[in-house]
């Protein structure tokens, strides 16, 4: 099959001819319908989060139909449609046993520790399998796996409350589901800061007051818009400095800050004025759950979350197509979510 993949630290991901992978007694063989690029992908490129081993097939959104079954497989059928937790994990381990999945003793990451789905075919174990109603398609089902999920996992670590006023660094993938997640959750108000017409447009059609970051001051802008007193949780999706001391000076009384975005570079804080002096909480969040996916499938199937223009391109399984959508990423240019779409499909 065909396989784009990995090959080394800052070199172009190359296609490779490799084998079908086989399938385990509690595996399951999936046709990938659709692959979402990441901005985690270019971060792995470049080197600043390391991928084991090399070569390795990159991509962790992935959806698909199930072609093969394991011997002990219950829980899926052959022709399924299903899109894929991206944590393969032992199960039987203290975080997964307490429903932490995400540090599993064990886990393997698909994309970043093992073959992911840039690729016609993927293995994983079926407990990995997200039922996909008819009615999401394929390249949207990809995106909620990751884009989608990290929000969802983000805004539940924020504990926000119904009547809160939250900003959201970064309106990509994961900033308009963000946004809308923020809503449904209760927010009041929601501001969504970015440097990108397009993505600011698309965050006010789902409710967020636009903020440009290169037209205005985004701190005083929001504090100006809040009357002084900030927001009450702020999410930083970008991975850039200057976007996590953002959060930070953003965050009113009792605030909670969520760091989401992978950055190479460190978030200097002023201990008191920005953290202590207000009981501002500054929290890490670390990918999601497997048991928060199903309902947020479901909130995407009852358009809870529309995630109708989360795919803003789709793309061949072509390596230059896809290295382009990196160094798109890369350049924080380009589009809300690009897709890989295999020919064969």
């Amino acid at each position: 099959m065909k396989a784009i993949r990995f090959i080394g630290v800052k070199q172009p991901l190359e296609m490779q001819e490799i084998s079908i992978p086989k399938i385990g007694g509690r595996d399951i063989l999936v046709k990938v319908k659709a692959a979402g690029i990441c901005h985690s992908d270019a971060h792995y490129r470049a080197g600043i989060s390391p991928v084991r081993p090399v070569p390795l097939t990159l991509g962790h959104e992935v959806a698909g139909v199930v072609e093969r079954i394991g011997r002990q497989v219950t829980n899926v059928r052959i022709g399924d449609r299903v899109c894929l937790h991206y944590n393969i994990t032992c199960g039987d381990c203290y975080y997964c046993s307490t429903g932490n999945d995400q540090f599993c003793e064990k886990v393997r990451m698909l994309g970043h520790y093992t073959d992911g789905g840039y690729a016609e075919y993927i293995c994983v174990p079926a407990r990995n399998a997200v039922p996909l109603p008819d009615e999401i398609p394929f390249e949207q089902g990809a995106t909620l796996m990751c884009a989608s999920a990290t929000s969802f996992h983000a805004l539940r670590k924020s504990r926000l409350k119904g009547g809160e006023r939250v900003a959201i660094f970064g309106a990509g993938g994961l900033g308009q589901s963000a946004v809308q997640l923020a809503k449904a959750f209760g927010a009041l108000e929601v501001y969504a800061v970015d440097i990108h017409e397009d993505k600011l447009k698309l965050a006010a059609q789902y409710g967020a007051i636009p903020i440009h970051g290169r037209k205005v001051d985004a701190v005083a802008e929001i504090k100006k818009l809040t009357h002084g007193k900030g927001v009450d949780v702020a999410i930083e999706m970008i991975g850039l400095q200057q976007t996590m001391q953002q959060a930070v000076q953003v965050a009113g009384v009792m605030a909670r800050v969520v760091i989401v975005g992978l950055a190479n570079q460190p978030l200097e804080i002023d201990t008191y004025n920005e953290l202590l002096g207000n009981e501002v909480e500054l929290i890490g969040s670390n990918d999601h759950h497997l048991h928060e996916l199903p309902l947020l499938v479901e909130m995407a199937r009852k358009k809870v979350l529309d995630i109708s223009q989360m795919v803003t391109k789709t793309i061949p399984l072509d390596a230059d197509a896809v290295n382009q959508a990196l160094d798109d990423l890369e350049n924080f240019s380009g589009d809300v979510r690009t897709v890989i779409v295999p020919a064969s499909n």
